[in-house]
């Protein structure tokens, strides 16, 4: 019952042990919130619902913050970008509205809400009094021009670069501030003062002059402050190892803290074999997807592969997983049917199996849990056709509890929220028509009967004779 992660400090499977028993402290990277979520946000957010689903499981009670960065170089550059336009609005406004936007997609896949979800804004103060420490510390200091920008000083963290396993010595100058008071190019912005074409409500009063924070020292200040100086997982896309990962963790310790004990990291999405990229304007945004297929589909896809692997997304992609959703259903749907009124409803109870569990244990490997699933659907349909009704029963209990921790369980009433009427109006149509065909049949009229069979087939509807009637399902 040991939950394994890969460690990508220690470049390494871990046997996690939590800082607290019983409890799990995780802190994940949210948005900036300069623009719409894309698929690529989505595909993160959900890797750790999953992690924090399959802990909820294992009985930790999880305390999971995901922050939202709503101040940053981007979304000023955003909001002038559009006001230049004549359409845009204040950067605050923007912040808001897209952090809407990421919401309402989260909440689409049934993402669960973070216990926190602290905005970069409302943590200013805490900010402010880390960079006081490191300043304290001799591992930052303010520069000499009187502009209020505050750094980090690489060189005087021998460990900086511990993270991504880099030599200081290697690494690019670092391109998130302007290097008018570096000591190094290869410091890093604490503090950014404010410069006269930013607005006045961007910038905050400080021991420096007035400004804002850099991107790095907010989820420092914010993860301690939801989780304390030290916590269990610290999680975020691929691409924040370097610099930003690598910046948190040299700030936070220089401080005297000692932070996150395992760093987990989720792969990136490809398109069509090629890295998503503003420059290729191969983007795909989360309302387009989630116009493509059902949310529960999308959820089903996103998840599907393993999280440390890239993702390669094509628009078939999804009608595989709408297909394997769909069998998910209509085995549940089937089961519930033919067990109703028998002493084996409600027999099997809902146990997770020892192979879906192992693999979920391993550094949550969801493609063979999917494959447990999936087989174990397979078997429960032969039991069904071989009327082993108490094994049927048992097989049910199972497929529910995995889809019920992998968050994609069919009938709950989250997918179809709005589908009520739409399915009421095509049941009514089809039991019409099984109606008419039982009526040919009675009436040995059997070309009509195979007729109005073959008109539900080719609209993609199955129906299946058994003890308890006729019954229909959409898909094989």
């Amino acid at each position: 019952m040991t939950v394994r992660l890969y460690d990508s400090k220690a470049q390494a499977l871990r046997d996690f042990v939590p800082l607290r028993e019983g409890r799990v402290g995780m802190y994940v990277c949210g948005p900036t919130v300069q623009s719409s979520p894309h698929i690529g946000h989505l595909r993160s957010a959900l890797a750790y619902d999953l992690m924090r689903r399959w802990f909820s499981y294992r009985g930790y009670d999880v305390v999971f913050v995901r922050n939202v960065t709503d101040i940053d170089d981007k979304i000023l550059a955003a909001s002038d970008e559009e006001r230049a336009e004549g359409v845009g609005e204040e950067w605050w406004a923007l912040a808001y509205r897209v952090e809407l936007e990421f919401t309402a997609a989260y909440a689409s896949l049934g993402i669960l809400a973070p216990t926190y979800e602290p905005r970069a804004t409302a943590s200013v103060q805490q900010m402010q009094q880390l960079i006081a420490r490191l300043i304290d510390r001799g591992h930052a200091y303010a520069a000499p021009d009187g502009s209020g920008d505050v750094y980090f000083d690489t060189a005087s963290w021998p460990s900086y670069g511990e993270l991504t396993r880099q030599a200081r010595d290697n690494m690019e100058a670092a391109a998130d501030a302007d290097p008018r008071g570096k000591r190094d190019p290869r410091d890093f912005a604490l503090w950014k003062g404010r410069k006269p074409a930013e607005p006045e409500s961007a910038s905050w009063e400080s021991p420096w002059g007035p400004g804002r924070p850099g991107w790095h020292i907010e989820c420092s200040a914010m993860a301690t402050r939801y989780l304390g100086t030290e916590f269990d997982i610290h999680g975020g896309g691929l691409d924040l190892r370097f610099p930003h990962h690598e910046n948190e963790l040299a700030q936070s310790t220089a401080a005297g803290d000692a932070y996150a004990r395992y760093w987990v990291h989720n792969g990136l999405v490809n398109i069509g074999g090629q890295k998503m990229s503003k420059s290729l304007g191969n983007s795909v945004y989360a309302g387009e997807l989630l116009e493509l297929a059902s949310p529960l589909a999308v959820r089903y896809l996103l998840g599907a592969a393993h999280y440390r692997s890239t993702l390669d997304y094509a628009p078939s992609s999804l009608a595989e997983a709408e297909a394997a959703v769909d069998r998910i259903r209509a085995f549940l749907v089937r089961v519930e049917r033919r067990l109703a009124g028998t002493r084996f409803a409600g027999v099997g109870s809902p146990v997770i199996p020892d192979a879906f569990a192992e693999a979920m244990d391993d550094d949550l490997s969801v493609p063979q849990a999917l494959a447990v699933l999936h087989e174990t659907v397979r078997a429960g349909n032969q039991a069904l056709d071989a009327e082993e009704l108490h094994d049927a029963a048992s097989l049910h209990g199972q497929v529910v509890a995995m889809v019920e921790v992998l968050g994609i369980d069919p009938r709950d009433t989250h997918w179809a929220p709005d589908a009520a009427p739409a399915a009421s109006a095509l049941d009514t149509l089809v039991t019409r028509l099984i109606e008419d065909r039982q009526a040919a049949r009675a009436a040995k009229d059997f070309a009509a009967a195979d007729l109005i069979r073959a008109e539900l087939s080719a609209a993609g509807i199955t129906i299946e004779d058994s003890q308890t009637g006729t019954h229909w399902s959409l898909g094989s």
